[in-house]
């Protein structure tokens, strides 16, 4: 287990799982790790923050601590720390993934097993539409 530096480390890992580097928009990284044994990860950021997706029309909440208990290419499960504005509540995203790369479609867990699927480009960088 090491840490490494927050920003390019979590762009990294959302690129190597196959999601694009922009589906966490985490402010003022202070720390970022994982356990590779567990597949367990953590990323730490000095203030919570609120990003409004464009390319989805969704508000989206990050806590100061975000973690996924369990990685793997194209799946983070058991995550916390993340929540979406669904007309007047904020709920618990769970999960994220990709079921068929060819797609190009990312789809979210709530907490209650409620899911939607966003295009892939809706999360990518400016960097990587190019």
């Amino acid at each position: 287990m090491g840490l490494k530096p927050a920003i390019p480390f979590h762009r990294e890992l959302l690129e190597e799982l196959g999601f694009p580097k922009g589906g966490f928009p985490l402010q003022h990284l202070q720390e970022c790790g994982r356990v590779r044994e567990t597949g367990f990860v953590w990323m730490k950021q000095k203030a919570p923050y609120v990003h409004f997706f464009v390319g989805t029309n969704t508000r989206v909440k990050y806590a100061t601590e975000v973690t996924a208990s369990y990685i793997e290419k194209f799946k983070m499960k058991k995550m916390t720390g993340i929540k979406s504005k669904q007309m007047l509540l904020w709920v618990p995203i769970t999960e994220m993934s990709i079921e068929e790369p060819t797609s190009q479609k990312i789809y979210f867990k709530t907490s209650v097993g409620i899911g939607k699927s966003f295009p892939f480009t809706a999360f990518m960088t400016e960097e990587e539409k190019h």
